[in-house]
């Protein structure tokens, strides 16, 4: 008689958020890896929850909408189940203009978001002025302000998740036999792994680089600027980040790209201008071919799933991702958009 209905492969923010959804549906879960919770680029600094913008809608950005919105009670519940802060905040974005076609598109899009994010939320175009010295340098004097955008510190949201993973009764451990349907939730490794089988790629690594800047901005939004995202933490801490790379010499150094990126953040952020760096961090992002999240039945392994492609939008897809997996993988129910589909990056 097996221990366990599902046993997840790997304890990165998609493993652990399907864990949870499969657990609050009463299956049985063991969650399988060997490093631990969020030992790879699930245990980055930046934590950025952001949006698409409100324009050209699809099932993507509808599927990210209802997320972040989801987002609002799933680290809620995690938090009050495993007593451990996952530093979720939905604190808004700031968004500098640069000049008149920037202002025009903004505008464009406030008028798109009173309909597509069904006043959950707002983009706003605002007078920088009103925004206060938190509010990044803009050439127009505007800046959009939406409230959709949230934060959350991914290295401690990992742990949260396991600490209510553990509480609810749930092994998470280095190694064991797989038992019941399998989810291979295994970032970068997995993707290499697939695309060996498969004898073509089916997605790569993006290295990633950010660094933690010792500077308390309490509940300020975060900014985006000139594709810079600076990320208020609560603890006294502002993210920085982060690089995109695709060559990359070794996967976990930092180097002068990071430190180009602190000295860009300091002067899209003045009141960053004496924080001290506290971390740097570097790591291998997931990006599958599609550019979007890859999830659905494994293609040569039956009773088997895959949950990867998570790149730069996965906790912001998480709660949502972890919903429609569960619901496959427990009652074979699919709502799995088209373009996240594992056959739209083979």
């Amino acid at each position: 008689m097996t221990r366990c209905d599902v046993t997840v492969l790997g304890a990165g923010i998609f493993g652990l958020s399907i864990a949870w959804s499969c657990v609050a549906r009463g299956a049985r879960v063991r969650v399988i890896d060997p490093r631990g919770p969020g030992a790879g680029a699930s245990g980055g600094v930046l934590g950025a929850l952001a949006p698409h913008v409100p324009e050209n809608w699809n099932d993507k950005k509808a599927f990210q909408f209802n997320s972040l919105l989801r987002a609002e009670t799933f680290w809620p519940e995690v938090e009050a189940i495993g007593g451990l802060g996952s530093g979720y905040g939905r604190l808004g974005r700031l968004q500098p203009l640069a000049d008149d076609a920037a202002i025009s598109l903004a505008r464009a899009r406030e008028a798109t978001a009173q309909e597509l994010w069904q006043g959950k939320a707002t983009w706003r175009v605002i007078d920088a002025d009103t925004a206060g010295p938190w509010a990044p340098p803009s050439p127009t004097g505007l800046l959009v302000h939406d409230t959709l955008t949230a934060r959350v510190h991914p290295r401690r949201a990992c742990l949260a998740l396991a600490a209510a993973l553990r509480a609810r009764g749930v092994e998470i451990v280095a190694d064991a036999p797989p038992e019941g349907a399998v989810v291979h939730a295994t970032g970068a490794a997995g993707l290499a792994e697939l695309s060996r089988e498969l004898g073509r790629s089916v997605g790569a690594p993006i290295k990633g680089q950010a660094a933690v800047l010792e500077y308390n901005a309490g509940t300020a939004p975060q900014l985006f600027a000139e594709a810079l995202h600076i990320v208020p933490h609560d603890g006294g801490t502002v993210a920085i980040g982060s690089t995109s790379e695709r060559d990359f010499d070794a996967p976990d150094t930092t180097d002068s790209q990071l430190e180009a990126l602190i000295d860009k953040g300091r002067a899209l952020c003045p009141a960053l201008r004496n924080a001290t760096v506290r971390e740097r961090w570097a790591g291998l992002r997931p990006r599958a071919r599609s550019r979007a999240p890859m999830l659905g039945p494994h293609p040569f392994r039956p009773g088997a799933f895959i949950a990867n492609g998570g790149f730069k939008i996965g906790f912001g897809m998480a709660p949502a991702i972890a919903e429609v997996m569960a619901d496959l993988i427990l009652t074979g129910t699919d709502a799995i958009p088209d373009s996240f589909r594992v056959e739209a990056s083979l």
